[in-house]
């Protein structure tokens, strides 16, 4: 079985279902953070997504505002900010906010990409000169700064009040699909959550980068590593593979430019894919874990044995709410976690 000191946590997309609307996978976010908080889930995050009509969660801080407001014990956070779309003062308000509102249970978890495409991330940065992330070490610097009040003697914001976020600040992670988050969490002695649902290839070399080069910090003494990790639980092989096949054709979708919602599982089964494109959507797939409950365990079993991480992030990405549901609550369950 799986370690009993392992964590399991949540990331939430909001995906848009074919049929539905973005309220209305608002609405199911509302429901699965109360289902996952009953069922014993660490923590609930949610990711910035622009200019995808399939993900809904395009606005991080509003959204856990809300989720915040209907829970009451699980830890809520983002997964995560893109840092270089915003400026660190508003992030460092934001979530200062939240922080100050429900103390102990928020977390900030800051990546430095775009999360959606480059026209609309020049839309939200107001300038394709603002398009790059060299200032990314700049930006952490101010935003640590505004939560503590220590920003450098003679630092052009020195004299700003982040008001309520000094005082108030969360527990920030840095997020990364490759070394250079590993690095900087490791520098600043930050936990680290690696994306292995889309970076499978680099898992092995970011812990390890992560874990060699950390250094003790004010909030953590020693490293703390998450996965992220894309998880389909069925009732058995077939019907979860017929639940994920909607994943690949959305994927498909959005690497040709045309993103759209979430597609229903029988419109995927319809799909006939080319040689090309079956490539793509293997390559793709090929970290996901999908299956019946022994197939999900045996697998979680593998690959949390080879890296040796405290704790998995799982994002469960169907077409229904209900089948979203059944698949934590099944990998719950095998789990066995405390409600």
């Amino acid at each position: 079985m799986l370690e009993s000191e392992l964590r399991l946590s949540v990331l939430d997309l909001a995906p848009v279902g074919r049929g539905s609307t973005a309220a209305d996978a608002l609405r199911n976010s509302i429901d699965l953070v109360q289902h996952v908080e009953r069922l014993g889930y660490r923590r609930h995050w949610v990711a910035e997504h622009h200019n995808m009509p399939g993900i809904a969660s395009s606005s991080p801080a509003v959204l856990l505002a809300h989720l915040a407001s209907v829970t009451t014990t699980i830890r809520l956070g983002s997964g995560g900010v893109m840092l270089p779309n915003h400026s660190a003062l508003s992030i460092a308000e934001q979530f200062g906010m939240l922080e100050a509102l429900h103390p102990g249970r928020i977390d900030l978890g800051i990546g430095r990409a775009p999360g959606t495409d480059p026209v609309t991330a020049s839309a939200l940065r107001r300038s394709p000169n603002l398009l790059g992330a060299d200032d990314f070490p700049e930006q952490m610097t101010e935003l640590l700064g505004f939560f503590s009040g220590s920003l450098p003697p003679g630092h052009r914001y020195e004299h700003i009040t982040a008001v309520p976020a000094r005082g108030n600040q969360p527990a920030i992670w840095m997020l990364g699909s490759s070394t250079y988050g590993a690095h900087a969490a490791a520098v600043l002695g930050m936990p680290y959550s690696f994306a292995y649902h889309f970076a499978p290839a680099l898992v092995d070399d970011a812990l390890a980068a992560y874990r060699s080069a950390f250094r003790p910090s004010a909030e953590r003494d020693a490293p703390y590593a998450m996965l992220g990790v894309s998880v389909v639980c069925g009732e058995s092989d077939e019907h979860a593979r017929f639940l994920a096949a909607p994943g690949a054709l959305a994927f498909l979708r959005l690497r040709q430019g045309r993103p759209d919602v979430y597609p229903s599982p029988e419109e995927a089964a319809e799909y006939r894919f080319t040689p090309f494109e079956r490539q793509q959507v293997d390559e793709w797939t090929k970290s996901h874990i999908v299956g019946g409950v022994e197939t999900v365990r045996a697998r979680l079993e593998s690959l949390c044995e080879r890296t040796g991480v405290d704790e998995l992030m799982v994002t469960t990405m169907v077409h229904a709410h209900a089948d979203r549901l059944a698949s934590y609550t099944r990998l719950a369950d095998l789990a066995q976690l405390t409600p």
